[in-house]
C-alpha cells in the first residue's frame, strides 16, 4: 500500500512552463492505441529561473521522446515523465512524445476507454494523464489540434472540424483550454441534428450522436439544448462561440455528463427519452443536465478554475445557473422546493458527518472524492445568497464584469468575489466564510411582542466539523414575511442581513402579534431551530403566501409527527391530516405543488432529525412510522383522492410540459394512497393501460408499496428487457420497496440475474445504490445490508475506484445509530480498509468515515 500524498491549497505555484499549443495524433486500436503529442513550450515568466519539466502520465508505454527533434533523456516513473532543466533550451522549444495505451483494458473509465465498441474519453479531473504525458492541471491552458485515424465512421473531438478523409478526421479548437476539457469519440453513431442561429446571427450546427436505433429518442434533449442556448443569450448575454456543438450519448460513464469544449459527453440516461421509455423525472433531469453542461461553456470552459480547490467556482455557479433555467422553464416554486429537498437529503447529510468539508477545501488526497454535494449544491446556494445580498441589478453588473475581466483565465474564488466587491462597493470578507467553513449553520429563533412592536432574535451556531472545531459568524440573508392572525400578509417579504452571532430585528406599528414566515424561498442553507406556537405549522400551510414556506410548514409538521411516532409510539395527529387534506383538495393550487405536499419525508431525513434532537434513531421504527402515516393519510383523504384521480385520468396526448407533468404527479400520488385502500385493483388497471413510462412506473411503484405487483414485474421485464435505462428502474423499484428484513436478499437475488452488469456504473449504482437508499434495509440490525454493499465495493474497486468511492458514502451516517449497528458497520469499513491493493479513492473515503467513530 503506497502512502497517499495530501495536496494543499496553500502550496499552489504556477506551472514551470507555458504550453502555447498542442498537436495530437491518435492511431486508434482497442489494445494498442498510439498517441503522438507535439507540445510547443516555453519557460513560464511567472516562475523565474530554470526548472525541470515534469509531465503527468499514468499507465503509458513510452515509445519515443524528443526535444526540438533530438532524442531526450527522460526520467520516467509510474506517475510522470521528467526532463531536467540542464537538458532544456532557455527559450521556446518543441517536445514530441509517442505513447501506447490500451483503451479496451481501461475499466476505470478515465482517460481513453471503450464502451461497447465505441472509443470515448473522460478527462476530468485527472484523466488526461492516462492518454499522454502532459501537465494535467486546470491552470495550464492551450490550443489543441487533433487528428484521429480509425476506420470507424464517426470521429469527433473538440472545437471545429477542419478536414477529413477515408479513415481520418482533423479538429481544431481555437479557444485555449485545460487538458481536463479534452474529448475524443469514435464509433458507429447516428446523428440527430438541428440548426441554431446565435443572437448575432452566426449559424451553429447541432448534433446529438447516439447508437443506431436511438435516433428517435433525442428530440427532447435537442429541444432542451436549443432553449438553453437561447436562455443563456437572453439572461446572461452569452453566445456560443464555435461552428458546431456535439453531444454524444455513452452507455458506460462514471458521471452524469461532461462539458468538454464543443463535445459534451453524456451518460445515455440523460439524453435518451420518449414517452414510452422516460418518466417525467427523466425529462426534468435531461433538461437540467443538458443546460448545466451547455452553461459550462462560459462558466467552466472560457473561464475555468485555477486549481481543483476552486472546483466550486465553476460547479457552484453553473448549478445555480441551471437552477435558474429550470425555474424559468417550469414552476419556479416547485423547482425550488425540489432543489432544497435534494440539498437536504445529500448535502446536509454530508455536512453532518465525517465527510463534511468546506465549499472550497483547503486540502485533498484524491480530487475525485471532492465532486460532492457540498461543492455542487451548497456551492450553488452560496451564489444564490450572494445574489440576494447584492440584488438582481448588481448581480448582473458583477457577472458582466466577471466575463469581461476573466475570459480566458483560470480563476479563483478571490477573483470571483473581487468582481462583486468592485461592482457593488461591498466588503465580502465575512461572506467568504461560506467558502472556507464547513458545516450547516443552526439558526435559533425567538420572538417577542410588546406594545405593537414585534421582535425576532436570531442566534447562529456553526457546529464543529472534522478539522474545524471553532467557527466565526457568517453573513446570513434571512427573507421574512409576517402574517396577521386572520391570515392576511401585513409585512411582505423583506430580507434581513444577519452578520453577528446574535442579532435582533424590530417590526413596529403592528395591530396584533403576527405569525412569522421565516427563511422564505429558503434564502440560506441553514437549519432553522424554532419552537412554533401550537397550530402554527398548520396555519402557515393554509395561509402562507410564499410557496416554499407553505410547503415547508407541511413538511415540518410531517417530520414532527413522524418523529413522535418513531420515538414515542403516539398516534398520527389529526391536525396534520386535516391540514394536508385542505392543501390536497385546494384546486387553486398547482397540481405539482400539491403532489409535493403529499410526498412524506424520507426515512433518512427523519433519522437526521431525530439525531439532531440528541436521540438515537431506530431505522425500523422510522420505517413503521412512515407506513403508519401513509396508511392514515390514505384513510383521511379517502373519496376525495378518488375524485382527483378520476379528474386527472384523461386521454390527453403526452407532453413533457411542466403543466402535464404536474397533473401526472398528483394523479400518481393519489393512486399510491388509493392502492393502500383497494389492495391494488386500481393500480393493476392503471399499469395495464398506461400510456407513458411515468404512468407505468407510477402504477408499478404503487403495487410494490402495497406488497403486490409480481405479475406486473414479470410483464415489465418481458417488455423492456433490452433497454438498459428502462430496466434500471425495474431493478431500483424492487429494492426500494422491499421490506427492511428482505432488502439485502432482494438486492442479492437481482445481482444474480443475467442483466446485472456490475462493471456498468449505471447498473452498479442502480442496484447497490438502491440498497443503500433503502434506509431501514441498509441499516437492518442483521448487518446484511452493510455486508452486501461492502462485498461489492471491494469487487468493483480494482476496476473502477471512482464509482466505488462514491457509492461508499452509503456508510457516512453509521456513527448516528445504536451500538449493534455501529459495530456491524465498523466491521465492514475495517474489512474494506484491510483489503490488499485498495485504491486511493476508496481508502481515503473509508478512513475518513472510520475516523468519525
Amino acid at each position: 500500500m503506497t502512502e497517499q500524498k495530501t495536496v494543499h491549497l496553500a502550496d499552489y505555484q504556477p506551472y514551470t512552463h507555458v504550453v502555447d499549443s498542442v498537436d495530437l495524433t491518435f492511431g486508434l486500436s482497442p489494445t494498442a492505441t498510439r498517441v503522438k503529442a507535439r507540445l510547443s513550450l516555453r519557460p513560464n515568466p511567472a516562475r523565474p529561473g530554470r526548472h525541470d519539466l515534469r509531465l503527468d502520465g499514468e499507465g503509458l508505454t513510452l515509445i519515443s521522446c524528443t526535444v526540438d527533434g533530438t532524442p531526450a533523456a527522460a526520467s520516467v516513473d509510474a506517475s510522470s515523465l521528467t526532463l531536467f532543466a540542464k537538458d532544456l533550451p532557455d527559450g521556446p522549444f518543441t517536445l514530441d512524445t509517442e505513447v501506447e495505451i490500451a483503451p479496451q483494458a481501461n475499466t476505470a473509465l478515465e482517460g481513453l476507454y471503450m464502451s461497447n465498441g465505441m472509443y470515448c474519453t473522460q478527462c476530468e479531473a485527472e484523466g488526461f494523464r492516462k492518454i499522454t504525458y502532459y501537465p494535467d492541471r486546470p491552470d495550464v491552458m492551450s490550443r489543441f489540434k487533433v487528428r484521429i485515424e480509425s476506420d470507424l465512421p464517426v470521429l469527433l473531438s473538440n472545437g471545429n472540424p477542419t478536414a477529413s478523409g477515408a479513415g481520418w478526421a482533423e479538429w481544431n479548437d481555437p479557444w485555449p483550454k485545460p487538458a481536463y476539457l479534452f474529448a475524443l469519440v469514435a464509433g458507429d453513431l447516428r446523428a440527430h441534428s438541428a440548426k441554431f442561429a446565435t443572437a448575432s446571427g452566426r449559424p451553429v450546427d447541432l448534433h446529438i450522436w447516439v447508437r443506431p436505433g436511438d435516433e428517435d429518442r433525442c428530440a427532447y434533449a435537442m429541444d432542451s439544448l436549443i432553449r438553453s442556448m437561447r436562455w443563456d443569450e437572453q439572461v446572461y448575454g452569452r453566445e456560443y462561440d464555435l461552428d458546431v456543438f456535439n453531444i454524444v450519448a455513452v452507455d458506460d460513464f462514471n458521471m452524469g455528463a461532461m462539458e468538454n469544449k464543443g463535445l459534451n459527453i453524456f451518460n445515455s440516461r440523460y439524453v435518451l427519452a420518449s414517452p414510452e421509455t422516460a418518466t417525467d423525472d427523466d425529462y426534468t433531469r435531461i433538461e437540467a443536465i443538458i443546460a448545466h453542461e451547455y452553461f459550462h461553456n462560459w462558466t467552466g470552459n472560457r473561464i475555468t478554475c485555477r486549481d481543483w480547490f476552486q472546483l466550486c467556482l465553476k460547479e457552484g455557479l453553473t448549478v445555480f445557473r441551471d437552477h435558474q433555467f429550470s425555474g424559468d422553464m417550469r414552476s419556479a416554486a416547485v423547482r425550488r422546493i425540489e432543489d432544497v429537498v435534494t440539498l437536504r437529503s445529500r448535502q446536509f447529510r454530508e455536512d453532518d458527518g465525517p465527510l463534511a468539508h468546506p465549499v472550497r477545501p483547503e486540502s485533498f488526497v484524491e480530487i475525485n472524492n471532492f465532486y460532492t454535494a457540498t461543492v455542487y449544491e451548497k456551492g450553488a446556494e452560496v451564489i444564490g445568497m450572494l445574489k440576494s445580498l447584492v440584488g438582481d441589478g448588481a448581480y448582473k453588473r458583477a457577472l458582466e464584469l466577471y466575463f469581461d475581466r476573466h475570459d480566458g483565465d483560470a480563476a479563483t474564488i478571490e477573483d470571483w468575489l473581487k468582481v462583486f466587491e468592485d461592482a457593488t462597493d461591498r466588503d465580502l470578507s465575512q461572506f467568504k466564510l461560506w467558502y472556507s467553513q464547513a458545516g450547516t449553520p443552526r439558526l435559533k429563533v425567538t420572538d417577542a411582542w410588546e406594545n405593537g412592536v414585534y421582535t425576532l432574535t436570531f442566534t447562529q451556531k456553526n457546529p464543529p466539523t472534522p478539522g474545524q472545531a471553532e467557527k466565526q459568524p457568517k453573513v446570513i440573508p434571512i427573507k421574512v414575511g409576517l402574517l396577521n392572525p386572520n391570515g392576511d400578509e401585513v409585512v411582505p417579504t423583506i430580507m434581513l442581513e444577519m452578520t453577528r452571532a446574535k442579532q435582533s430585528f424590530r417590526f413596529e406599528g403592528l395591530a396584533a402579534k403576527p405569525v412569522p414566515s421565516i427563511l422564505r424561498g429558503f434564502s440560506a442553507p441553514v437549519v432553522l431551530d424554532r419552537k412554533p406556537a401550537p397550530g402554527e405549522h398548520a396555519f402557515l400551510l393554509a395561509h402562507d403566501t410564499d410557496p416554499f414556506n407553505k410547503w415547508e410548514a407541511g413538511r415540518a409538521l410531517a417530520k414532527e409527527v413522524m418523529a413522535e411516532i418513531a420515538l414515542k409510539g403516539t398516534p398520527v395527529r389529526s391536525d396534520w391530516l386535516d391540514a394536508l387534506a385542505a392543501v390536497t383538495f385546494d384546486d387553486t393550487l398547482d397540481p405539482a405543488f400539491r403532489a409535493l405536499c403529499l410526498r412524506l419525508p424520507g426515512e433518512d431525513e427523519i433519522a437526521q432529525t431525530i439525531h439532531a434532537m440528541g436521540r438515537i434513531p431506530d431505522p425500523a421504527k422510522i420505517h413503521a412510522a412512515r407506513r403508519e402515516m401513509s396508511g392514515a393519510l390514505a384513510i383521511r383523504l379517502g373519496d376525495g383522492l378518488a375524485r382527483i384521480y378520476k379528474e386527472l385520468d384523461d386521454n390527453a396526448p403526452f407532453s413533457p410540459s411542466a403543466a402535464q407533468a404536474g397533473r401526472r404527479a398528483l394523479k400518481i400520488a393519489a393512486l399510491q394512497f388509493l392502492t393502500r385502500r383497494d389492495g391494488g385493483k386500481l393500480a393493476a388497471s392503471a399499469f395495464a393501460r398506461a400510456r407513458s413510462m411515468t404512468e407505468e412506473i407510477g402504477a408499478l411503484a404503487a403495487l410494490l408499496d402495497a406488497h403486490q405487483g409480481q405479475a406486473e414485474l414479470i410483464s415489465f421485464a418481458a417488455r423492456w428487457g433490452r433497454d438498459a435505462n428502462v430496466m434500471d428502474k425495474w431493478y431500483a423499484l424492487q429494492i426500494a420497496y422491499a421490506e427492511p428484513g428482505d432488502a439485502a436478499a432482494v438486492a442479492d437475488r437481482l445481482i444474480q440475474t443475467t442483466g446485472f452488469d456490475w462493471k456498468n456504473p449505471n447498473r452498479f449504482r442502480t442496484v447497490i445504490g438502491a440498497l443503500a437508499a433503502n434506509h431501514a434495509g441498509f441499516h437492518h440490525r442483521s448487518g446484511a445490508g452493510y455486508r452486501l454493499v461492502a462485498d461489492w465495493l471491494l469487487k468493483l474497486d480494482p476496476l473502477n475506484p471512482q464509482t466505488a468511492a462514491r457509492v461508499s458514502t452509503a456508510f457516512e451516517t453509521w456513527p448516528r445509530y445504536d451500538a449493534t449497528r455501529r459495530k456491524r458497520a465498523r466491521k465492514e469499513l475495517e474489512r474494506m480498509l484491510a483489503a490488499p491493493a485498495l485504491s486511493g479513492d476508496l481508502r481515503e473515503m473509508v478512513e475518513r468515515m472510520l475516523a468519525a467513530g
